[in-house]
């Protein structure tokens, strides 16, 4: 799971299991494996490095609520 902006500046936390793929249009935009779209603040780059960070945690067993 991890935590992103929606352009109201709303935060919500995305389970990253559900990202099929990520594109700048020149927003970012979120397509999740049900088709749904999700525009958020942050870039390409952040949502994966959130991924990526988050992945590490889980396999390091150090999984928290902070995503």
């Amino acid at each position: 799971m991890i935590t992103v902006t929606r352009i109201n500046d709303e935060e919500f936390i995305l389970n990253s299991d559900l990202i099929e793929y990520i594109s700048q249009t020149p927003d970012t935009v979120i397509t999740l494996t049900s088709g749904k779209k999700l525009m958020v603040k942050e870039t390409p780059e952040q949502v994966v490095d959130r991924v990526v960070e988050f992945r590490h945690r889980i396999f390091a067993g150090k999984v928290t609520s902070d995503a």
